[in-house]
């Protein structure tokens, strides 16, 4: 059933991060939200890894990751999560594959990527992992689509996408893969009410969701809006409880995570735009 209205939504403010980052993987498995890498406040990648237990609200450290990266995409295989490609401490795509043990809070090197990039796009569909399009060391974005098969360890090429992308939203439905990287100019009566690069965008309740980013002015925004798929029409949101851009973003459930980014720097804000209960 599709939100009405902004008073559907509110936010939810957890405990901050002990780490400020931007550009940082998260993936959620089993309770745990998990902040893995980003550039911290020298602009370097991280090896930090952190998680933040849903029930109790606490942060506890996890083992650093073995290549440390920013930018990197991040599947949930059953028990472990497997981060993939990123960009190094020299702006440089990465190969690295590592695997994170949940149960055994460890790390594991996994087969590389046949190429570096990074804004790799992935999804797991019946326990293999597709990785799709990218960025190479030429900054060209990349066609190609790898398939990884965990148990064997190994990554298998499979034909080419017609169009080459980078940092490409991707989502299953049923047996097909869907890869989102172009758009179509709507009339001005469908835009936007505020004019915003940089933001997360999701989807809530029937909602499009913009939040965030970066409009005319020097600081970051905190507005944020939704777009009703029935109504066909935008319409303002409760605003961000901390302004930002940059930020990276998860979506569980009837939560959509805003987590770090770049508020006066590197941000520590984990923050969830939620559908109210009975929505």
């Amino acid at each position: 059933m599709s939100a009405g209205g902004g008073r559907a939504f509110a936010w939810q403010v957890f405990p901050p991060m002990p780490t400020c980052r931007v550009y940082g993987t998260v993936a959620y498995q089993d309770g745990h939200l998990l902040v893995l890498g980003g550039c911290g406040r020298a602009g370097l990648p991280l090896d930090t890894a952190e998680t933040l237990d849903m029930a109790s609200h606490t942060w506890l450290a996890l083992a650093p990751l073995p290549t440390a990266r920013a930018g990197a995409a991040a599947v949930v295989l059953g028990k472990q999560v497997l981060v993939v490609g990123g960009v190094d401490e020299v702006q440089s795509p990465v190969a690295a594959v590592e695997a994170f043990l949940m149960d055994e809070g460890r790390w594991e090197r996994r087969a590389t990527l046949p190429q570096a990039a990074m804004g790799v796009a992935t999804v797991e569909r019946d326990g293999m992992v597709y990785a799709l399009g990218g960025m190479g060391p030429d900054t060209a974005p990349q066609a190609q689509v790898r398939v990884y098969e965990p148990r064997r360890d190994c990554w298998l090429s499979l034909p080419s996408m017609p169009t080459p992308c980078y940092g490409a939203s991707t989502f299953l439905h049923g047996n097909k893969i869907y890869v989102l990287g172009s758009w179509t100019k709507l009339p001005r009566s469908l835009r936007m009410r505020d004019k915003r690069a940089d933001f997360v965008v999701g989807s809530l309740g029937g909602h499009i969701v913009a939040i965030g980013g970066l409009g005319n002015q020097p600081c970051p925004l905190g507005s944020v809006e939704s777009f009703s798929l029935a109504q066909r029409r935008w319409e303002a949101l409760p605003a961000m409880p901390t302004a930002r851009c940059s930020c990276s973003s998860l979506q569980a459930g009837p939560r959509l995570f805003v987590i770090g980014g770049v508020a006066q720097g590197p941000s520590q804000a984990v923050e969830a735009l939620c559908l109210r209960d009975g929505v």
